[in-house]
């Protein structure tokens, strides 16, 4: 017994160091941030930029030390033509850290949760019972659910950000309509809107922002375009750059096309809402039979089951 409580406290104070080493080592630039914005008094510029700067030096900091473990599960070529790159992209993980945070994490976990088990065991004052090739498949078992956790992360970003972009783009389309019948070009209102929307969705500002700087690099309006379709992966967007590139290619009224693109996306978007509040009572059903009819019934019978065992049954087995 005392030497389990010695091993807990040995592994609690080594994680505690470890995560004050890594907190320490990692805020190494606050106190120069703090300076800095107390000489500017409080620039929103200096401090946008300096959370920026930050925040790329932690996620350097951070891929520099787990890139070793990443090297164990990253492909060795043909990242840059791979799916898993479009899905970065279409999750909006750009940073060049994030494929090596990626790999490092599925391979520290497939080790890390089997040598749980194993300390668990270890500790436990009583055998668990398993055979040996029991619990070596379940090793391997917390091995796989530890190596594939990051794809359903990495899964539920990338929707995420589809939802996002997804009911962001009528307000986008309604501004970029305003401003082509204001006289502006279609390249200015894409600008124009990526300005305006950032209050709205910072996604859908960015995308459009890099749209705009790709057309201010040369890039043909068809490329750029399409680019954007790859990059954001939702369908209505890629309708949308279809209904673009065909308006450049056959020279229809943009604004026109603008209005009933967005008009049609408003209504997908009342449909898509209609549809999740139908799905409201059936989601409802489960949990209301499991957890909550029970404790109702609870409740109401409770006092009455009670009574009926405290006073009818003694009478009548005392009539009997």
């Amino acid at each position: 017994m005392d030497m389990r409580i010695l091993i807990l406290a040995l592994l609690f104070l080594a994680v505690s160091g470890l995560a004050y080493g890594l907190t320490v080592w990692l805020n190494r630039r606050v106190a120069i941030q703090q300076r800095l914005e107390q000489i500017d008094g409080g620039n929103s510029v200096l401090e946008g930029n300096l959370a920026a700067d930050s925040s790329a030096v932690w996620h350097a900091r951070v891929a520099k030390i787990a890139e070793p473990f990443a090297r164990l599960a990253s492909p060795k070529e043909g990242w840059t033509d791979s799916s898993l790159r479009v899905r970065f992209i279409q999750a909006g993980l750009r940073h060049s850290s994030w494929p090596i945070l990626y790999f490092s994490m599925k391979v520290l976990l497939a080790l890390l949760l089997p040598a749980l088990y194993i300390t668990m065991q270890g500790l436990r004052s009583t055998p668990s019972g398993l055979g040996g090739n029991l619990a070596l498949a379940l090793m391997l078992l917390l091995a796989a659910v530890g190596y594939y956790i990051p794809n359903v992360v990495l899964s539920s970003v990338r929707q995420a950000r589809h939802r996002e972009l997804t009911d962001a783009l009528p307000d986008a389309l309604d501004l970029m309509t305003v401003c082509v019948e204001a006289g502006l070009g279609l390249d200015a209102a894409m600008n124009r809107a990526a300005g305006e929307l950032g209050l709205r969705s910072k996604e859908m500002a960015d995308e459009l922002n890099l749209v705009a700087l790709e057309l201010r690099a040369g890039v043909r309006r068809e490329t750029a375009m399409q680019n954007l379709a790859l990059r954001t992966g939702v369908d209505d967007i890629a309708s949308f750059v279809a209904m673009i590139v065909q308006s450049d290619r056959f020279g229809t009224n943009v604004a026109e096309a603008l209005r009933v693109q967005a008009d049609t996306m408003r209504v997908q978007r009342q449909m898509r809402a209609e549809e999740r509040a139908a799905k409201i009572p059936l989601k409802l059903l489960f949990p209301l039979i499991f957890f909550i009819f029970p404790s109702l019934l609870l409740v109401l019978m409770g006092p009455a089951m009670i009574s009926i065992h405290r006073i009818l049954l003694p009478t009548l087995g005392g009539s009997q």
